[in-house]
């Protein structure tokens, strides 16, 4: 029989490993035929990608404009930067907001604020006051979970291909916060571009069938329920929740089966570019495939697009090209495979870079700074009208001159493409009503 030590191995929640959720009987906030999207892929540019170098150039500008030249794209009247070729011909199937505007220019509250659509609780200025923390705000696909449950089992959210960490600093925003970890996202911690590639836990132990795993699941339940004596704490609770979510990922083929990228063609695998980018993109497919409702894309490791230093060959040689590619093959594969209209598409960081060039104290070459008080994100998919531009900013790219965009509003965006009504109420650990959102749904988008 499979002991609790086995079970706790594959089934202990931990933000490094199976944070899932057990089954829970909520209904769902909205009817069916509101939803627009079965999935989000959210390509999350960690540090902050430079709104002026990709999707708001500004030629007239000498001191802002930079090293790249403006090319015009498939949308007459419309420019990108030309380090995104690709993206500009594909203009006409997207729509860029360029008026997303805050006003925390720190990377682990904004990036809070992004992936959870709602602003950090304040526990003081330090990073080590903001890093993740129970009572930060749920991530999208665990509020989803909770709020309408698979019928499998199957995680709301996953996140590829490694978690944003510096040590041990840990990003907010990456969990269910105070939702609990029951509903913690599947994490991901392997580069999907390496031969090595394989996701830990997903594959039963050599010799164990999903017969024999079912017949040791329900002895394992008679002896549990046997224990009269065992304690009904927080923590017991919750390793039962990680005993069924454990369960219930291995003996279902369809996620294991999304992780498997080696089955995919060599024609397609180059297609999507071999790089860590592309291949996490393409992983996406895979999992939006797999009917995951949340699918989080952080485009490499964490801060990586926070350009202070060495701005432009960063951009040109690392960062950009790779970008570009696969976020526009991912656009064409969702499109051949029909499944662009159940999917939206986001593109976006937790801020913009500054308009002005300069060097950090101390350093010689210049870059670009932290800044949110304008930025751009880019949607696509799920009924998002193409061929359009959202906003605008002033002459160097620092402030919006139109209406403009919060987080907040991005996520109640996320939610009602889900079909959640993101004014929901929900519920903490210990049980106290907490709205979920406070934004407005961007309808402009689908305008």
């Amino acid at each position: 029989m499979m002991d609790r030590r086995e079970v706790l191995q594959v089934g202990c929640s931990s933000f490094f490993g199976l944070g899932l959720s057990g089954l829970m009987q909520r209904r769902a906030i909205a009817a069916a035929e509101e939803v627009k999207a079965k999935s989000v892929v959210l390509v999350f540019l960690s540090g902050g990608g430079s709104h002026i170098d990709t999707f708001d150039p500004k030629p007239e500008a000498a001191e802002t404009k930079g090293e790249f030249e403006p090319i015009a794209t498939k949308v007459p009247g419309l420019h990108f930067s030309e380090m995104m070729p690709m993206m500009a011909d594909r203009a006409d199937r997207l729509t860029v907001v360029r008026s997303m505007s805050h006003t925390d220019n720190r990377h682990l509250s904004g990036s809070h604020n992004t992936l959870t659509g709602s602003v950090q609780p304040f526990r003081g200025d330090s990073n080590q006051d903001k890093s993740l923390n129970r009572g930060d705000w749920p991530c999208y696909g665990a509020a989803v979970e909770s709020l309408r449950p698979p019928s499998d089992g199957s995680p709301g959210h996953v996140t590829i291909p490694v978690p944003l960490n510096e040590g041990a600093l840990i990003w907010p925003g990456q969990h269910a916060g105070f939702l609990g970890s029951k509903y913690d996202p599947f994490q991901v911690n392997s580069d999907p571009n390496e031969e090595s590639f394989a996701v830990r836990g997903l594959r039963l132990t050599e010799g164990l069938s999903v017969g024999r795993l079912d017949r040791r699941w329900q002895l394992l339940n008679s002896a549990i329920e046997r224990e009269q004596h065992l304690d009904t704490s927080h923590d017991t609770r919750q390793f039962g929740d990680n005993q069924e979510a454990a369960f219930s990922l291995l003996t279902s083929s369809k996620l294991g089966q999304a992780f498997q990228i080696e089955q995919e063609s060599a024609e397609v695998r180059e297609r999507y570019g071999r790089s860590r980018m592309g291949q996490t993109l393409l992983l996406a497919r895979r999992l939006v495939e797999a009917d995951v409702p949340v699918v989080q894309c952080n485009m490499g490791h964490v801060q990586i697009w926070d350009t202070h230093v060495n701005h432009f060959p960063r951009l040109k040689n690392d960062l950009l090209p790779p970008l570009d590619q696969g976020v526009s093959v991912l656009l064409d594969d969702l499109t051949e495979r029909g499944l662009i209209d159940q999917t939206l598409v986001i593109v976006v960081g937790e801020f913009g870079r500054t308009p002005t060039i300069s060097p950090l104290a101390g350093q010689t070459v210049p870059g670009r700074h932290h800044w949110a008080p304008a930025y751009s994100a880019v949607f696509a998919g799920a009924g998002v009208r193409g061929g359009q531009v959202i906003g605008a900013t002033d002459d160097i790219g620092a402030y919006p001159i139109t209406t403009s965009y919060h987080p907040n509003d991005l996520g109640a965006t996320v939610y009602h493409c889900l079909g959640i009504d993101p004014h929901s109420v929900v519920h903490d650990r210990l049980g106290r009503p907490i709205p979920l959102n406070k934004g407005k749904v961007m309808d402009v988008l689908f305008g």
